[in-house]
């Protein structure tokens, strides 16, 4: 599905004059490839035509479409991107940085070459947490603590080094603009924003416009993004009941992922309750029925419990893909193999 061999035998103009050369061109895709293999010519010649038989054709780097994505991968550390471009995964959701520091970044070239890899084509999505500001990004500065600068808010209890951030607020979006940017100068076809939840937080402490100020930043990062890259993809992570409460999200998103839908809501490889994954099912298939792609990101080890999650994803269209919850393993689930 993502190396595409095409054999072309027969190719047969006909020509007014005899000898003339014949020559082949190949189609463009939307994107830019970056290893198309040019075809050899023999050409036999007749006395009233011209037979141009062409030998086999390879087109190593055709570029994928969501529409063919049946498989995915999310890790975000530990990264070998050797190993990862091996792998037959069609899309990969991975940090910016082998480490998440601006020293650790990855090069252009390293992206793109990810991109067109000998284990297939594939589309990379960049994580970036919009709705929590982290310690160890190359915005952060030395003195800032909840408060100041005043978009700040506290750190998050669960996950040291991660703060709370008003992300309504114009400063904080600046920052996140220049992240985008850094992604697109990087070469990825898209990015997976985190902490979309982060609105239902600001909902209980009484800000009543804590659901559109997110769907509103939302629209900002792709109209920003969209600047430059009129193909770049927005996912968010979570948060899909948005697309109930507000139908215009749907317009500024091309795809979502789900955490805990099947497993780990309650605990890592537990079932997820079949109340909260009913209710989470009715807001999904609002994006299924938009034509956007939905991945589901299951945290469980045991075989039946990671055969029940891809069954029960495929099942309503999505895609499926179940690991641990460190995101820090190139994972491939017996049976479950990309293909």
């Amino acid at each position: 599905m993502k190396c595409w061999l095409l054999l072309a035998f027969l190719i047969v103009s006909v020509t007014l004059a005899c000898g003339r050369s014949a020559t082949s061109t190949l189609p463009s895709g939307e994107r830019a490839t970056a290893s198309r293999v040019a075809t050899g010519v023999a050409v036999t010649h007749t006395s009233e035509l011209t037979i141009s038989v062409c030998l086999p054709l390879v087109l190593s780097s055709f570029p994928l479409s969501l529409g063919q994505v049946n498989d995915f991968l999310y890790q975000l550390q530990n990264l070998d991107l050797t190993a990862v471009g091996d792998s037959a995964y069609d899309l990969v959701v991975m940090d910016y940085s082998s480490d998440g520091s601006a020293a650790g970044e990855f090069s252009a070239a390293q992206i793109e070459t990810l991109k067109h890899s000998p284990g297939g084509e594939k589309i990379l999505l960049a994580y970036m947490s919009i709705g929590e500001a982290e310690n160890y990004r190359f915005y952060w500065q030395d003195g800032w603590e909840p408060g100041n600068p005043a978009w700040l808010d506290e750190e998050n209890p669960n996950w040291v080094g991660n703060y709370k951030v008003r992300y309504w607020d114009p400063d904080w979006q600046t920052i996140i603009f220049g992240y985008t940017d850094r992604l697109l100068d990087a070469g990825f076809d898209g990015v997976y924003l985190d902490i979309i939840d982060a609105y239902e937080y600001y909902a209980e402490q009484g800000r009543a416009t804590a659901a559109q100020d997110m769907v509103n930043f939302v629209a900002a990062i792709r109209v920003h993004a969209r600047a430059r890259d009129s193909d770049f993809l927005i996912f968010p992570q979570n948060g899909p009941e948005l697309a109930d409460e507000i139908p215009a999200y749907l317009n500024s998103v091309d795809g979502i992922g789900q955490e805990d839908i099947y497993y780990g809501y309650e605990g890592d490889d537990q079932p997820t309750p079949p109340d909260i994954t009913a209710e989470l099912e009715s807001y999904l298939d609002l994006f299924v029925g938009a034509g956007k792609l939905v991945l589901t990101v299951d945290y469980a080890t045991t075989p039946a419990h990671v055969d029940d999650a891809y069954a029960k994803s495929q099942s309503k269209g999505y895609v499926p893909f179940v690991t641990v919850r460190g995101l820090d393993q190139l994972t491939v689930n017996p049976g479950h193999e990309p293909d």
